[in-house]
């Protein structure tokens, strides 16, 4: 059975059952994304952009060797921490930042940043729910906390993961 034929049925049901909450009250468990891409602790800047780029994802957990959930990449943490990057807005701007800053001071604060590991730069506090926990649930921590993912726990080990992209899908399938 497919994850979308049982949304959409799940969907169907709650809201002919009257069910006032309808999709909201759902569990996350039967939305969330099973098959979670990973990283360690020690996996450089270079490797995680490249897994966010090929896997158009926003962010990545960070798993330690004992399988335990100790923080979160995300495409923010790659732009603002340790070196504090900048995109110029013209490529001219990149030059000029050179020419000003010196040839030598770019290759170093660029060989920095891509030597960077994810525990130099994951968060640390994450913020997860449980299986058994609700969309509404779900929902209510990504807006009251400004996440875009959220792991799922079950017994302390993450089990799956829910995005902003999941919640919206499940509202809007019919």
């Amino acid at each position: 059975m497919s994850k979308s034929w049982y949304t959409s049925t799940k969907f169907r049901q709650n809201m002919f059952q009257g069910n006032h909450k309808g999709v909201l009250a759902m569990k996350v468990q039967d939305i969330m994304q099973t098959n979670v891409i990973t990283i360690s602790p020690n996996t450089e800047i270079r490797e995680i952009a490249k897994l966010l780029c090929d896997h158009h994802i926003s962010g990545v957990p960070v798993i330690d060797l004992f399988g335990n959930l100790i923080g979160i990449v995300s495409e923010g943490d790659l732009l603002h921490k340790e070196t504090h990057p900048r995109v110029p807005e013209a490529v001219g701007f990149l030059g000029a930042l050179i020419y000003y800053r010196g040839v030598k001071q770019y290759e170093s604060d660029l060989k920095k940043l891509v030597a960077l590991k994810a525990s130099e730069i994951m968060t640390h506090e994450v913020i997860t729910l449980d299986k058994d926990a609700s969309i509404e649930e779900a929902a209510s921590l990504m807006i009251n906390h400004n996440v875009k993912r959220l792991p799922i726990m079950e017994n302390g080990k993450m089990v799956g993961i829910i995005t902003r992209k999941d919640v919206i899908k499940v509202l809007i399938e019919e």
